[in-house]
């Protein structure tokens, strides 16, 4: 059970899912030391340097983590990898004596995070890949439904919701790419010694045998070996991993950003789930604030500096390694996972249970859409023979007179002005004008290209 008389971060409770949480467990962690430290045992039986029976030793113990009595030798040695050594040791009395032969602590270290790194990416696509189909239902059910889409935080021109949702899923797809990337050139340090030259392994097998003794590790651990590396995998790794979960976070946070505006009831189009027994506000009883677009956004604000410091412990990584960079890894590798896993699992609630107010889409466009469709007009005036700049001036006029109606409350009164202009008369037919102003149908090929995104997010995920 949670302590909550002392400081628990947030993500040990409130944020984040349990899968997550337990891939960067303290326990996972060090099962994962163990599961290595056996490999190792087992590699080096093959050339005579471990009993059989102490691997068997070993294994028969490996997931005996003790973390009490790991952390009460750790206090006295201040070595937390070698406090797991002595309590293994003292588990499993006959093949205790021979962990770690050969190893510096991030043989084991870098190699355990790099399993974690790859849990953690598994996760993480799962999660997306979810999100991405949940978008998908939405374009399919709205690629036709027409909306007035805004440029400058200003009504434009029409488009579709299904439309504007596939901006959204394009981003996302993008990071689903860049992450599935991540995955597969996720490498360990491999078992190369205090400064990567495999020396202390050279003394106890020989130098010849080197590449065959850790090409049997990456096999036995299914994890690719940097080639080269010093007593750390390289650092860039860490950096290039958490700039890919930040440019997630950078997709979420846009998508939320802007749901946070469109929920507002001067727009109202669309709005997340509320629950009927839900708290707006403690002040306000009428607030239904949306929060969790909210919440979304604040853990992606976190998120963005995150690969900051990655880039800096890379960049001070001096010469063959320093600590400076072992206190801040416990913190950024496992809550860049868990903000990001936090932030994709309340944006797939969020669509989940979206609200679309079809009404209000209706009235903004019979709003603001009038205004976009004068371009039709004017373009199909002249093609009938009218001066285009006399034209545009004419319809400006007009334009301008309108907003100032809608802006006062009142219906826009665009097409009755246009469709009953002398001028405008003398090239277009009224009814020519009144359709030229049904705006619902001037977004283009937009419907097509929502459903092409849509098959292209399918075959995507199911590669």
């Amino acid at each position: 059970m949670t302590d909550f008389e002392n400081y628990q971060s947030p993500f040990t409770w409130r944020y984040g899912t349990e899968r997550m949480r337990k891939i960067w467990s303290e326990h996972h962690k060090r099962l994962l030391w163990r599961q290595i430290w056996v490999v190792l045992a087992e590699t080096q039986a093959d050339y005579g340097l471990v009993t059989p029976a102490q691997v068997a030793d070993l294994r028969a113990h490996m997931e005996e983590v003790d973390l009490p009595r790991a952390l009460t030798i750790e206090d006295e040695i201040k070595h937390d990898l070698m406090a797991e050594i002595r309590t293994f040791a003292e588990q499993a009395k006959l093949g205790g004596g021979i962990i770690h032969l050969g190893a510096t602590a991030m043989d084991v270290e870098d190699n355990a995070d790099a399993l974690r790194l790859r849990q953690s990416l598994v996760l993480t696509l799962e999660n997306l890949a979810s999100l991405l189909n949940t978008l998908n239902t939405l374009i399919t059910r709205y690629a036709d439904t027409p909306l007035i889409a805004y440029t400058h935080l200003q009504p434009a021109e029409p488009s579709t919701l299904g439309y504007r949702l596939a901006l959204y899923a394009q981003d996302l797809l993008e990071d689903f790419k860049a992450i599935k990337n991540q995955l597969t050139s996720i490498r360990g340090k491999g078992f190369k010694g205090a400064v990567g030259t495999g020396a202390s392994y050279a003394e106890l097998i020989g130098k010849e045998n080197l590449a065959e003794f850790e090409n049997k590790l990456s096999n036995k651990l299914n994890l690719t070996f940097y080639p080269v590396a010093a007593q750390t995998y390289p650092r860039k790794q860490d950096y290039t991993i958490l700039e890919s979960l930040a440019g997630l976070g950078q997709s979420l946070y846009k998508l939320a950003f802007d749901l946070r505006f469109l929920q507002s009831p001067s727009i109202g189009e669309l709005s997340e789930p509320f629950g009927g027994r839900q708290v707006g506000s403690s002040a306000m009883p009428f607030k239904r604030n949306p929060i969790s677009a909210e919440k979304i956004d604040s853990l992606g604000r976190y998120l963005a500096g995150l690969p900051r410091t990655a880039w800096e412990n890379a960049a001070h990584s001096l010469l063959e390694r320093t600590l400076d960079d072992s206190a801040n890894r416990r913190i950024i590798l496992p809550e860049a996972f868990l903000a990001v896993d936090e932030m994709l699992k309340t944006a797939s609630e969020l669509f989940a249970g979206l609200h679309v107010d079809e009404k209000a889409l209706r009235r903004n466009l019979k709003q603001y859409g009038p205004f976009a469709a004068t371009e039709r007009v004017l373009m199909a005036a002249v093609k009938a023979g009218a001066n285009r700049q006399e034209m545009h001036e004419r319809i400006r006029r007009h334009t301008m007179q309108a907003w100032e109606s809608v802006q006062t409350g009142e219906s826009n009164p665009l097409q009755d002005a246009l469709s009953q202009d002398s001028h405008i008369l003398i090239f277009l037919s009224s009814d020519q004008i009144r359709n030229l102003m049904d705006c619902e149908s001037y977004i283009g090929n937009a419907p097509e290209r929502a459903r092409e995104l849509v098959s292209e997010i399918e075959k995507e995920i199911k590669k």
